[in-house]
């Protein structure tokens, strides 16, 4: 059995202790019993962002994106096909800036789409602009593969 990682629920926001050798098993919070991976980024608000950027032991790549945006809304299903390739070995997740703001300018965030990895409680890469699925993928692989392993 490998080190346990801490997972924040996606659905009640709890925190979950899961064997790093057991990510892949579809693992469930046991609090709410709701699935702790489902290939599906994660809803961030302003209520409960800093829980999962500070809290999980996953690197969290976070979309800051706007309704209005068409390059966001462009993006959207490439995100979400990212999510559903790269979980449980790290956590996808949207903010609405416009919903937001605080958090947005928090973080310095000037133009959306904005993507931000975030491992430890801290930024660890950004990338601003839309991005199509490959480059996508070659850019979070990158990011992914400079951070120590978790499990």
């Amino acid at each position: 059995m490998t080190n346990p990682i801490q997972i924040v629920c996606k659905s009640c926001h709890s925190l979950v202790r899961v064997p790093g050798d057991r990510l892949s098993d579809g693992p469930r919070c046991p609090k709410c019993h709701a699935p702790l991976f489902d290939g599906q980024p994660i809803t961030l608000t302003a209520a409960n962002f800093d829980r999962h950027v500070t809290q999980s032991g996953l690197p969290l790549i976070v979309d800051f994106w706007a309704p209005w945006c068409a390059p966001c809304r462009a993006m959207a299903p490439v995100f979400e096909q990212a999510a559903a390739q790269f979980e449980p070995g790290a956590r996808f997740a949207k903010l609405n800036t416009e919903d937001a703001g605080a958090v947005s300018a928090r973080h310095g965030i000037r133009s959306i789409p904005t993507l931000v990895v975030f491992h430890g409680g801290r930024e660890v890469a950004r990338q601003t602009g839309a991005l199509d699925r490959s480059t996508l993928d070659r850019w979070v692989s990158a990011e992914l593969s400079k951070l120590p392993r978790t499990g």
